[in-house]
């Protein structure tokens, strides 16, 4: 039995008891949830129902405890209910119903854990979003990979999500990267608000490959800006998708532009009455709706602020038919999000429509130490030198395990332990150990069949594995609503925990030439559950699953 089933029963029970001792039934709510207490002692679930609604209905909530505990009674799967203080509800599941979890698991498969939570959801979720100047660095690859996770989560929460990626191959930045190529280019140092390290070297060099007489031409500067932001994105998406990180959409600003669509969210802003005029130039007052100041749309000289595109590509999302817009930001964004608020207020849209979150710092350290330079980039660490220093899987784990509001310090003499003191290491190492069992059994000839006895599952160990595995599915629909990834990978490091101590007390396979007893058959499946469940788990975060390490 599934957490959300007992709920259902929970509440169809106090449904029940509130028609026979005649209570308002507008006090019950919609759905109710129950939890693990933190005393097994005190059962598989408890749930606090009885004092949510009791004063709401009139009534003492201990005896309406009661009432609720002697119908769940009634029910089957259910194999006692104790009433605890005021009116906590402690309940304990027979050993069938606790254990038919596993045979669910098994038989659901790669669909375990999907849930329907989102279901209608349609989501723009944007992040990494960096004009290709250089290489993803190391708080874009914190959002390449908490991002990606986002999407995963909230894909498998039934909402329809569309990842993008939005950048501008023009502009003051661009000039900047281009000067630096042609520089190079010539032999002669980057500008001072240029862009250093090797990797400008490796580009203007490609450039002079592909267009011997780039130097030579008309305009040496727009061969290299347009040739060098062409290799340098290129290289970009070619390294996010080396790491496993996809997007469905890149966005170009330049589009906005040549579509018109900056002079379309103007005229939208004007007709709902928030553009004003002021010294020369066309405004957005945007202190109406929290700002802490107004902002400008077109300057004095007739020409646009970024502040205007970010307008234009806002409403294009909406437009897009976009219910939700989420927007990934770096740590030194925290002024654009009044602002970004404050668009959204401007073009009509309820509070909510649009969620920013802030990503905060990632530090590498090796033997205690920051690790300052990179290699390539010769100023910040890059999302290659991460990988470099310890791996794809390792990088992803380990920047989805935290909450994005936390800054990260990554220990690279821990992540790349062979050892249960590295998370990623301890889940991956958990999942190959359920390989093993299960390629054992099947070589020894004792695989677990078609016949699953859960009511055998009655051992401490297994009880604990067993909760774990059905708290899954709220797992995922949790990281989803609230847009933290990082409670699935901390999950599964619970899970693996769980599933070590269950192997450690608990005899699966037969000793020698034993026959398979029925209890062992019922722990095959209980493996092969969890395999299941560390897979995607691990999937989910876009980490691989090894079947032997």
């Amino acid at each position: 039995m599934t957490p959300e089933t007992l709920a259902e029963k929970v509440l169809s029970a106090t449904r029940a008891a509130f028609a026979d001792l005649g209570l308002d039934a507008t006090a019950l709510p919609a759905e109710t949830a129950v939890e693990r207490p933190r005393n097994p002692e005190h059962g598989d679930y408890a749930s606090t129902i009885a004092l949510q609604v009791a004063k709401k209905a009139g009534t003492n909530p201990r005896a309406l405890a009661q009432e609720i505990a002697a119908r769940l009674a009634e029910l089957d799967g259910v194999a006692k209910t104790d009433i605890a203080g005021p009116g906590f509800l402690n309940i304990t599941l027979d050993a069938a119903a606790s254990g038919g979890i596993a045979g669910q698991i098994v038989i659901a498969g790669t669909a375990y854990g999907y849930n329907e939570s989102m279901k209608g959801a349609h989501v723009n979720l944007e992040f990494v979003s960096a004009n290709p100047t250089g290489p993803v660095h190391a708080g874009g690859t914190r959002w390449a990979a908490v991002g990606d996770a986002l999407a995963r989560v909230m894909r498998a929460s039934g909402a329809k999500v569309t990842s993008e990626y939005y950048f501008n191959d023009a502009g003051s930045q661009i000039d900047r990267f281009a000067n630096s190529l042609l520089a190079r280019a010539k032999g002669e140092p980057v500008p001072e608000d240029g862009y250093g390290g090797a990797y400008v070297d490796e580009i203007a060099t490609e450039v002079l490959n592909r267009h011997p007489d780039a130097l030579e031409s008309e305009n040496p500067r727009e061969v290299f800006r347009v040739a060098g932001v062409e290799l340098m994105f290129n290289e970009i998406k070619t390294t996010l998708a080396d790491f496993g990180t996809h997007f469905d959409v890149y966005f170009n600003e330049k589009e906005l532009h040549d579509q018109g669509e900056l002079d379309a969210a103007l005229e939208r802003l004007s007709k709902l009455g928030h553009v004003f005029e002021a010294e020369g130039a066309t405004w957005l007052r945007t202190t109406e709706f929290g700002d802490d100041k107004d902002r400008v749309l077109k300057k004095s000289d007739g020409s646009w602020t970024y502040f205007a595109a970010d307008c234009a590509y806002y409403l294009n999302k909406r437009e897009r038919g976009f219910g939700k817009l989420v927007l990934m930001l770096g740590a030194d964004h925290h002024g654009y999000v009044g602002r970004m608020q404050a668009i959204s207020r401007a073009f009509g849209d309820e509070p909510g429509t649009l969620e920013i979150l802030i990503g905060q710092m990632v530090n590498l350290l090796q033997e205690g130490r920051p690790v300052r330079m990179s290699k390539r980039m010769g100023t910040v660490v890059t999302l290659e030198d991460v990988v470099e220093a310890i791996g794809v899987d390792a990088t992803r784990y380990a920047l989805t395990r935290y909450s994005a509001d936390s800054p990260i310090d990554l220990d690279i003499d821990l992540w790349t332990k062979h050892g249960n003191e590295n998370p990623v290491y301890y889940v991956q190492y958990a999942h190959s150990r359920t390989h093993g069992v299960l390629r054992n059994a099947a070589e020894r000839g004792v695989a677990k069949g078609d016949g699953y006895d859960a009511s055998l599952l009655t051992h401490p160990r297994e009880s604990d594995l067993l909760k774990a595995l059905a708290e899954f599915p709220a797992t995922v629909a949790t990281a989803a609503e609230l847009r933290e990834p990082h409670r699935v990978a901390r999950y599964a490091e619970e899970l693996a925990g769980a599933y070590h101590r269950f192997q450690h007390d608990c005899r699966v396979l037969p000793v020698g030439d034993e026959p398979q007893t029925p209890t062992g058959r019922a722990r095959l499946w209980l493996v092969d559950a969890t395999r299941v469940v560390l897979a995607n788990a691990l999937d989910l975060l876009g980490v691989s699953a090894p079947e032997r390490m």
